[in-house]
């Protein structure tokens, strides 16, 4: 039997862009509760992608997550028998979390320099609409689109 939905966290702000976003992305980025560290990664990959790009660094992230997110994803539905993958429009909030995850990721898939480095150009890659994170999400339209024939099975 299901129970009642879960409230959302409420997640403060972080102490130099005042911005919750960039306090989420902290979390994510935290390992074994050493957010001193995370935040020293995140703060110093925002910093430098500030300086190469020439922009703020909200503005930077915004840009961001709006190239590294998604707007369809695939679910898996069974019907008579058969699974269909059935493309799906992708809120704002999994958006941003789907694009923070894929950045995130993209970042420590990369080898042979500090995080803060790797994180600062992925950002900067996904700002110029290329890089492992895009990769990622147009391959996820692509998928989403060769399935639109599925749609109509969307509940």
């Amino acid at each position: 039997m299901r129970r009642g939905q879960v409230l959302k966290k409420i997640i403060e702000p972080d102490i130099k862009y005042q911005s919750a976003l960039v306090a989420k992305f902290i979390n994510y980025i935290m390992k074994s509760g050493r957010k001193a560290i995370a935040r020293g990664i995140v703060y110093g990959a925002l910093e430098e992608s500030e300086k190469k790009l020439g922009k703020k660094a909200l503005e930077v992230l915004d840009q961001v997550i709006r190239n590294a997110g998604p707007e369809l994803e695939l679910r898996s539905r069974r019907i008579g028998g058969a699974n269909y993958q059935i493309p799906y429009p992708v809120k704002p909030e999994r958006k941003t979390t789907l694009a923070l995850r894929w950045i995130i990721e993209a970042a420590q898939s990369k080898k042979g320099k500090p995080m803060v480095e790797k994180l600062s150009q992925e950002m900067i890659d996904a700002f110029n609409n290329t890089g492992i994170a895009v990769k990622k999400k147009m391959d996820t339209h692509r998928m989403a689109d060769a399935n639109r024939a599925f749609a109509h099975f969307a509940w």
